[in-house]
């Protein structure tokens, strides 16, 4: 029904966004590398998503259509609502999320919130030929991120940091210490 919104951003939250076009104003729930991608204040596109539900009509808003797709990639596993993806694409880029359902990695799916072991298997199991498909048409040239890399920037998201500054802190300590193990990757990420 919506395919985008464009408008003044009136507020916005970690969660949600609220932009007003042709004087309504929107509440739109956004996942966090939207949070992070959308100014202060002015004018903003949001890609959208309306999810209907019996009693519920809810707007859900991504900066990129990359990120819409994957949104509707993930709500095609069983059992996985759009709150749950949301909370999901919240926890992780993008390129994460892809890489460990392409690679089968169970453990890196289980390190996000709200992914225990049985939603892991679900998740590959049920759409991991889409994400395959997603990974090749969008994200072709990604590196692999090191497993010590991918848990420093566990690390920090747990204390706390947005998860792109942490992706960012994680590469930059790595560029400095190349041999750096897990611990001090993150000490040297605070530092800096």
């Amino acid at each position: 029904m919506y395919d985008h919104i464009a408008g003044d951003l009136v507020r916005k939250d970690l969660t949600a966004a609220v932009v007003r076009a042709g004087g309504v104003g929107y509440l739109i729930s956004i996942p966090v590398s939207t949070y992070e991608s959308l100014p202060p204040e002015g004018q903003v596109l949001l890609y959208t998503h309306l999810a209907v539900r019996e009693n519920d009509l809810r707007l859900f808003g991504f900066a990129t259509e990359k990120e819409r797709l994957l949104f509707r990639i993930l709500l095609g596993a069983k059992g996985l609502g759009p709150s749950t993806a949301l909370a999901i694409m919240s926890g992780t880029s993008v390129e994460n999320f892809v890489r460990a359902v392409a690679d089968e990695d169970y453990d890196g799916l289980e390190r996000i919130r709200g992914i225990g072991a049985k939603t892991a298997r679900r998740i590959v199991a049920e759409i991991k030929d889409d994400v395959v498909e997603f990974k090749e048409r969008y994200m072709a040239a990604v590196a692999p991120l090191s497993t010590d890399d991918a848990d420093a920037v566990m690390a920090l998201v747990n204390l706390g940091f947005p998860k792109n500054a942490a992706e960012k802190a994680i590469a930059k300590a790595r560029q400095e210490a190349p041999h750096a193990d897990v611990e001090e990757l993150v000490r040297a990420a605070l530092r800096g």
